[in-house]
């Protein structure tokens, strides 16, 4: 059996990545798969700001992976990554330059192969109340959550597509991203989890805006329309940290696929191993 890695939402934290490369050191995964909220958390006054974070990816990212990759030599495993909704966009270039280093993949919007496997990324997540709207769009149609900020508002790292901003849907970049494609044997790497499942369940019991309850779902139901019609081999989620204390569950199936949720909302790096062969039977331990 060969062991894949996945963890997510590390949110800068050093002993998070520092757990997570000793382990890669150590257990020699075939891959490695990264689900966004990489960088620490920054305050955006306006637009350019969080920029500082290029310290910590050019400083320490970088640097800590430079290392990984020498002390495994071509043991070094493929490492598959997105960014999140926490993560300015103006960040995305040292990623890009990361990924023309072969420190790993850059895998956002894109379809990558890994031995039989398509392996395709997409970051974006439904309307939050967060005010960083980079990496974010709306759903399946231009409905905003109740206390939920439109993508329209809020602030952005970098200046986006207007057009895009007001009329783009996370349904429609799917369609885009996949096409056509046979997803018989891909893989996903979703920051968003799939809308009112075990894995998007969100600390928000009893709270209103302006006298109407909000829905403790917060995922997309783009991605979950998506999965049931499309049934792709395997899905790894983040985001919502607190939704296996709130469940007990980090994986749940939707018709054939395979759903991961990796983000955890204590101190802990969590770490889920998986067999590309078994992903059902892929474990999570809290290191």
């Amino acid at each position: 059996m060969s062991t894949c890695f996945f963890a997510t939402d590390l949110h800068g934290e050093v002993d998070r990545y520092d757990k997570l490369l000793a382990s890669i050191v150590r257990e020699r995964p075939q891959a490695v798969f990264l689900g966004g909220d990489l960088l620490p958390l920054t305050v955006l006054p306006s637009a350019g700001a969080g920029r500082g974070n290029a310290d910590f990816v050019e400083t320490c990212v970088k640097p800590a992976f430079r290392g990984t990759r020498a002390a495994l030599g071509p043991a070094y495993p493929p490492i598959f990554l997105i960014l999140g909704n926490d993560d300015p966009r103006c960040q995305e270039e040292w990623f890009q330059s990361g990924s023309t280093e072969g420190l790993w993949h850059y895998a956002h919007g894109r379809k990558l192969a890994f031995e039989e496997f398509a392996i395709y990324g997409y970051a974006c997540v439904p309307p939050t109340p967060f005010l960083l709207k980079d990496w974010e769009c709306y759903d399946v149609s231009r409905h905003v959550p109740p206390g939920c900020v439109s993508p329209e508002e809020g602030r952005r790292s970098v200046p986006g597509d207007e057009s895009r901003i007001k009329w783009g849907t996370i349904l429609r970049d799917l369609d885009l991203l996949v096409g056509g494609d046979p997803l018989g044997r891909a893989i996903f790497l979703f920051h968003t989890p799939p809308y009112g499942t075990a894995l998007d369940r969100a600390a928000l019991d009893g709270r209103t805006y302006e006298h109407v309850a909000l829905d403790v779902h917060v995922g997309s139901l783009a991605v979950r329309r998506f999965i049931e019609e499309r049934q792709p081999y395997l899905t790894l989620h983040g985001h919502v940290h607190e939704s296996t204390r709130l469940t007990g569950e980090w994986k749940t199936r939707l018709g054939k696929t395979a759903c991961i949720n990796g983000a955890h909302d204590g101190p802990e790096l969590a770490l889920v191993r998986f067999d590309l062969d078994s992903p059902w039977e892929a474990t999570r331990e809290l290191i």
